[in-house]
């Protein structure tokens, strides 16, 4: 088999094979844990960025030996189910046999994800707390989660390898740090605890809480060459914070320093850097619920407890009463009664305003008028009487009359107990009878006026 980049061969038991290190020209994302981000999924922009250079493959399967041959760099990016024994095994022997590994979480570290990555992280000095990273002063990003950091480099090399211009820095003999030569974005991620032979590389810094907590560290095996890089932050590197700020650069430093022998960390630093130490912080919002939040505890109560009331402290006399009325006198103020004040309650509720438009009320419905005959009721008597006629036959002849009196207004004159058909008749003709009378009196009286004139 021909050595890869090269055009030399090497034979050995007349068979032609390659170095261990030639092969291993592949990056596996892992995907057998329910990871957050994948290449298909969060990190498409990492992967253009990758794939010119290497070859990428995703494993959702177990993991095993046979599976990481060939591998250059394992990748897993908030991994949320827990690891055997046996893949972590695997995962050992792959790191010592000169592998390189890439474990990136996020905020609430193991406790939120439900994974158990800090198993393998603490053998090497590294852990991966439940906390999350927020920043105190607002600027460019909205959610505090998303921690704007400009002076978290704890190593040097790190702002050196990213093509910072760090010349007019002080030497490292002085001590002098280049921590405000990169600035990047650290989203919805946790601190680290870092412990020797682990070295942590970028911090929190001064304005983010936790000050100045480790949140990228590196693990170098001498002896057998492998690398360990952890980042508590996998979405660092995702597609919508990989072009912010410069979190590309450090993705460049961070698999350059990975895949490569190229950088080599400054150890004054990496023996000292600037890391402050953890401190913890109440829960404010559970403590608020107690009841004795805000009062310190004394002493305990004595079992005759009548000896806690201090009877001198308050004395009531009449000793200086002279004196009160005779600065009445020498304040020229008069000596009256007091009088009551009128108590002013506090309302539970505050005073009724009106407000700037009257109310809408529903308006009420129209009322509910009778139907009736406009034609039947508007009509002179006469017309109504032919009307009448005109429905009515020979069979219809009590209707008949008792429907002319209502129209001629006869029937309301009449008692109820004489409005048939028969009284009806009788009231009329009484009212005809009288009606003639009245013109026969009428011609006797003239005649008599005609003769009395002649």
């Amino acid at each position: 088999m021909q050595r890869v980049g090269t055009g030399r061969k090497m034979g050995v038991n007349n068979k032609q094979v390659t170095s261990d290190a030639e092969l291993r020209n592949t990056v596996v994302f892992n995907a057998s844990k329910r990871e957050i981000f994948s290449t298909s999924n969060g990190y498409k922009s990492l992967q253009k960025r990758l794939r010119s250079s290497w070859k990428l493959q995703s494993q959702k399967d177990e993991i095993t030996a046979e599976r990481l041959m060939g591998v250059k760099l394992w990748i897993t990016a908030g991994p949320r189910e827990k690891f055997t024994a046996a893949e972590f095994e695997v995962l050992k022997r792959f790191l010592d046999g000169g592998g390189d590994i890439l474990v990136m979480l996020g905020e609430g570290g193991e406790a939120k994800y439900d994974t158990n990555i800090n198993f393998l992280l603490e053998e090497y000095g590294i852990m991966v707390n439940n906390d999350f990273v927020v920043r105190n002063v607002y600027y460019k990003y909205f959610h505090p989660k998303e921690a704007l950091i400009s002076n978290g480099v704890l190593n040097r090399e790190i702002s050196r390898a990213a093509g910072k211009d760090i010349s007019n820095l002080i030497d490292d003999e002085s001590g002098g740090n280049n921590s405000q030569a990169l600035t990047f974005v650290y989203p919805f991620g946790a601190t680290l605890n870092v412990m020797k032979p682990a070295m942590a590389v970028l911090s929190t810094g001064s304005v983010c809480f936790p000050l100045n907590r480790p949140i990228m560290a590196f693990y170098h095996s001498k002896v057998h060459g492998g690398k360990l890089a952890v980042l508590g932050s996998c979405h660092m590197f995702s597609d919508q914070y990989l072009e912010k700020e410069e979190n590309a650069k450090i993705l460049d430093v961070l698999m350059q320093w990975l895949t490569t022998d190229d950088i080599t960390l400054n150890q004054i630093d990496a023996e000292d850097p600037e890391i402050s130490d953890y401190t913890m912080l109440p829960d404010t919002n559970k403590l608020s619920q107690h009841l004795r939040v805000c009062l310190q505890e004394g002493d305990e109560n004595p079992r005759d407890f009548t000896t806690l009331f201090d009877m001198g402290i308050y004395q009531l006399d009449t000793s200086s009463l002279p004196r009160v009325i005779k600065s009445y006198e020498q304040l020229n103020v008069k000596h009256e009664t007091l009088q009551l004040i009128q108590p002013q309650f506090e309302t539970p509720l505050p005073v009724l305003q009106p407000t700037a438009f009257p109310p809408s009320f529903p308006e009420l419905p129209p009322p509910s008028l009778d139907l009736f005959d406009v034609d039947e009721n508007c009509s002179s008597e006469r017309t109504r009487l032919a009307q009448i006629t005109n429905r009515c036959t020979e069979d219809d002849l009590e209707f008949y009359v008792r429907k002319c009196g209502d129209i001629l207004g006869v029937t309301s004159g009449l008692p109820k107990d004489e409005q048939d058909a028969k009284h009806i008749l009788e009231h009329i003709f009484f009212q005809v009878v009288e009606f003639k009378k009245l013109n026969q009196e009428l011609d006797v009286d003239t005649s008599e006026n005609v003769f009395q004139i002649s």
